[in-house]
């Protein structure tokens, strides 16, 4: 699809539809359902919390797909505006609603499972699990490094401050692409279902109040 055929951005809950990303005056309901900058998809609500989870790493998805056709098309074509916006839209997801879905993992799912295995130190099942927790732990730091790294070149490119991106640039956003595909493969297959097992559903919808209030809706 080329980049000027992606759907409208729409705002992030919480947050202006602007890449600055400043809180809207409207206080949204547990009800509402999320949006997230730069890409359409299925809504999710917060009172379905792991399938909020799942649909992150969908957008997840999407916006480093963006990001590489982005490449491909600065490579062919040079900047543009139809880049331009693309650029926009990835670092308004990756700068907004990534790190509050990582803070959501940190926060309510990983910890479960470190606790279990904390708790049951024979379960070779659980100390497997805790190793691949603090894994995805350590994955998140490294993203948070590599998205540093790589949103300097491609801000300076959405500001139409850069005209080419260098070799170095491509390998940053090609590292930052990379350091995904595994981790979001683990958590929707192992992690979120093992997580949510443990909860009742009196703590999911708890969960879904904590993840609602982190992002300003009551």
């Amino acid at each position: 699809m080329p980049l000027s055929a992606r759907p409208p951005p729409q705002p992030t809950p919480g947050a202006s539809a602007g890449l600055g990303g400043r809180p809207a005056a409207a206080r949204q309901t547990m009800t509402s359902r999320a949006a997230l900058p730069g890409l359409r998809s299925p809504a999710v609500g917060f009172e379905q919390p792991f399938e909020m989870l799942g649909a992150c790493h969908e957008r997840i998805g999407r916006s480093l797909d963006l990001l590489a056709r982005l490449c491909t098309q600065a490579r062919a074509h040079g900047a543009d505006e139809a880049g331009r916006d693309a650029a926009r839209d990835v670092l308004r997801y990756f700068d907004i609603a990534a790190p509050l879905h990582h803070g959501d993992e940190e926060r309510h799912v990983f910890p479960l499972l470190l606790a279990r295995a904390a708790a049951h130190p024979g379960d070779v099942a659980a100390a497997e699990m805790a190793a691949l927790v603090a894994r995805l732990q350590r994955d998140h730091v490294a993203m948070a490094a590599a998205w540093a790294q790589a949103r300097v070149p491609l801000a300076a490119w959405a500001a139409g401050d850069l005209a080419a991106f260098e070799p170095a640039h491509l390998a940053a956003f090609d590292g930052f692409i990379a350091l995904h595909a595994d981790h979001l493969r683990r958590e929707d297959e192992v992690v979120y279902p093992a997580s949510r097992a443990m909860l009742s559903a009196e703590a999911v919808q708890a969960m879904g109040r904590e993840m609602a209030r982190s992002r300003g809706v009551s």
